[in-house]
């Protein structure tokens, strides 16, 4: 049984294709394989400008994506990191589909909403010291590598999608917006799918060091929920889903991986940095709205979790807040220990591992978790993977800014 409530109005949004690319997998398979068995994408890495400096962090980086880049094209070949890992997941997602975008006028009503934190950040960085350091003059293109619609836009002429077409940015919440700003417009009709996601890309020198003046970033792992928890790791990648109107994808026989049964967002209207309890929690309510609540054993919640001192305690009694007595029987756990926190991509790699959690009755660990905290007191799939089926999974995202969004997804 659908966990919408019949009486809702607007039409159903359900997932047909999924993708993925991050530090550990560069498939859906892969990423989930090593999401159920706790494997830790954290290294200690040397990141270099091209000027020659230097800055060594913990990151959640990818390896060997180079072959996979080259084989996108011509066109993306000359792109930002970030539309490259766009483009790949996003392939994952579409061939995952089977939809065909040339049959009928699908491809004109057909979205294609991307979000993502900074855009090209990286073609930014080696533009500036390249005319700072070595008085070069900037490449032809760094205004199409560094726009942060460069995605979108490039999934759009790649898919021949002449839907509506945007980026969104908000920081850590870019990527739940865009899932959740794509599944209204088919619920609202104006289209009949979308392709959706977040990537982000900013593991450069000049980014990292603004990052680490925030006093935020770990020196050695993420441990949401951990007493001593020391900070977020930077990771990078991107998660993309296709998403089609229900009739739709039940006539033509595709395989529906979840349906999204809800999505919430609003503003903390606070502070830029610290997070508000009602806000998140106003979020998730909002997610929540017209859905029938299953038990709370078979809920899932894929946190925020960033494992900073603020955010995590937060994020706990925000859930509480939600979930009331439900919320001491719920599974929760945070993967940004595992794949890093991707930023303005997170909604969008965390959707995927909601799905997967929903389809596969399997609760991925919150890794690195040392000592309990009384202020994050929720059961949070400390280290190792949980057998339990799941019929509501919710992927939460909390932006600096004060910015939330909060995307529900139920079984079919």
């Amino acid at each position: 049984m659908s966990v919408v409530d019949a009486n809702r109005g607007g039409r159903r949004v359900v997932v047909t294709g999924m993708g993925a690319v991050c530090a550990t997998g560069k498939s859906v398979d892969e990423f989930w394989s090593n999401a159920v068995n706790g494997v830790c994408g954290t290294e200690i890495r040397t990141i270099k400008a091209n000027d020659g400096s230097q800055i060594t962090v913990p990151v959640a980086q990818m390896d060997g994506f180079e072959p996979f880049a080259k084989e996108l094209g011509r066109d993306l070949g000359r792109a930002d990191d970030f539309s490259k890992f766009a483009a790949f997941a996003a392939d994952q997602a579409v061939a995952a589909s089977g939809l065909d975008f040339a049959e009928g006028d699908l491809g004109g009503r057909t979205a294609t909403i991307m979000g993502t934190g900074i855009g090209g950040q990286s073609s930014l960085e080696d533009t500036y010291i390249s005319m700072l350091c070595f008085e070069k003059r900037p490449h032809p293109l760094t205004i199409l590598r560094l726009i942060p619609n460069a995605a979108a836009s490039h999934l759009s002429i790649r898919y021949g999608l002449r839907g509506p077409a945007f980026a969104i940015s908000s920081a850590c919440a870019s990527g739940a917006h865009a899932i959740g700003v794509a599944a209204d417009l088919i619920r609202a009709g104006t289209s009949d799918a979308a392709v959706a996601g977040a990537s982000e890309a900013i593991i450069n020198k000049g980014a990292l060091h603004a990052w680490k003046q925030m006093h935020i970033l770990s020196d050695e792992f993420c441990r949401p929920f951990s007493k001593n928890r020391k900070g977020l790791i930077i990771g990078e990648g991107a998660g993309v889903l296709v998403l089609e109107e229900y009739e739709r994808a039940k006539a033509r026989g595709a395989e529906i991986h979840a349906e999204i049964v809800g999505f919430g967002m609003n503003a903390d209207g606070k502070d830029m940095i610290n997070p508000a309890v009602e806000g998140a929690a106003g979020a998730m309510k909002a997610a929540l709205e017209g859905v029938r609540l299953p038990a709370g054993e078979r809920i899932y919640v894929n946190a925020h979790g960033t494992g900073t001192l603020m955010n995590d305690p937060t994020e706990t009694k925000a859930i509480r807040e939600t979930l009331g007595a439900e919320a001491d029987r719920i599974s929760v756990s945070s993967t940004k220990a595992m794949h890093g926190h991707l930023l303005g991509a997170a909604g969008g790699v965390e959707s995927v591992m909601s799905i997967k959690a929903l389809q596969t009755g399997v609760i991925p660990p919150t890794i690195n978790y040392d000592e309990p905290d009384p202020e994050c007191d929720l059961d949070v799939t400390p280290n190792e993977a949980r057998e339990r089926p799941v019929n509501l999974a919710i992927s939460n995202s909390f932006a600096f800014g004060g910015l939330n969004a909060v995307v529900a997804f139920g079984r079919v």
